[in-house]
């Protein structure tokens, strides 16, 4: 489908690259030919997913940073640190994080949580990151004739008609949904293209057990999906590999696209149906949801 030099020549950076979705973006860009840089708050997990990498794609570049998004401070270090290397062509905006909770019951700290990540970090490293190519271009380094400079973003398909039981994720991947619009138009003089992708279900350890606590992965769509089923990581790596490549659709810019079998137009795509849960499913979730955040701190 793509050619195996796609991204020669291309450095990008993914966050939350470590694990989950933003591995398999990233995989795909060095399968193709490209560099690329992750970031996540365990580093020790992009270590030990960077070093599987260097064996399957000898003499690609990959860099490793163990870096809190949602300290601006800590972004911008790692985003010099990249320009002193070399620079960026590209960045994955894909850290996150979420759980289902009736909003009455959040805390200002549960809220924030959420939007410090999402809202917040997808900010700070995507205006790091942007000012610097905004700055090329001023610089003459950038003309109408190079390849332009992208930035996807992970969104959801709550962004168009809202959820229930994930306000915070709700509100803050709408804010990324109106920041990729915002700068497309902005940005795209400095040779700048930002679009987002809001996928479905594709099932993740991080996302099953926070989302869908106790459930088997992808039941959800399996039942309800028009489809008939969650949708395949490597429909997402296809859809990224397009999005990011240079010179495959350079006047696409300021796009949502949402990738899942249909399933927001069927049932508009958020948790309504957790309206009949009782207090005791909402505790059982509420201690299912903090034992898996007690693993993953036990692992940083």
């Amino acid at each position: 489908m793509f050619s195996n030099q796609l991204f020669a020549g291309q450095r990008i950076l993914v966050t939350g690259g470590g694990t989950g979705l933003g591995r398999a973006m990233a995989e795909r860009f060095l399968a193709l030919g490209g560099d690329v840089a992750i970031c996540g708050r365990r580093k020790a997990v992009c270590d030990e997913t960077a070093a599987a990498w260097r064996e399957r794609f000898p003499g690609r570049r990959i860099d490793t940073f163990g870096v809190d998004i949602r300290v601006a401070q800590a972004v911008e270090e790692m985003v010099q640190s990249l320009w002193e290397s070399g620079g960026l062509t590209g960045l994955v905006n894909n850290a996150a994080g979420n759980f289902i909770a009736p909003t009455e019951s959040l805390s200002p700290r549960a809220f924030d949580a959420i939007a410090n990540i999402v809202f917040h970090g997808t900010f700070y490293v995507t205006q790091a990151v942007g000012r610097r190519w905004v700055a090329e271009a001023k610089e003459g380094r950038w003309t109408a004739a190079s390849p332009y400079r992208s930035v996807m973003s992970i969104i959801t398909t709550w962004v168009d008609n809202g959820s229930p039981y994930v306000v915070p994720s709700a509100m803050s991947k709408a804010g990324i949904d109106v920041m990729t619009k915002s700068l497309a138009v902005e940005w795209a003089k400095h040779g700048v293209r930002l679009n987002a992708v809001g996928p479905g279900e594709i099932p993740t350890e991080g996302m099953s057990k926070r989302l869908n606590p106790g459930e088997e992965p992808g039941a959800r769509s399996k039942a309800r999906n028009p489809m008939g089923r969650p949708g395949r990581m490597e429909e997402l790596q296809n859809l990224a590999a397009f999005l990011m490549a240079p010179g495959q659709c350079d006047w696409l810019t300021g796009q949502s696209i949402m990738m899942d079998g249909g399933n927001a137009l069927a049932t508009g795509g958020n948790f309504y149906e957790l309206r009949d849960w009782s207090d005791g499913q909402w505790q059982e979730a509420r201690e299912r949801i903090e034992a898996q955040n007690a693993r993953d701190r036990a692992q940083r």
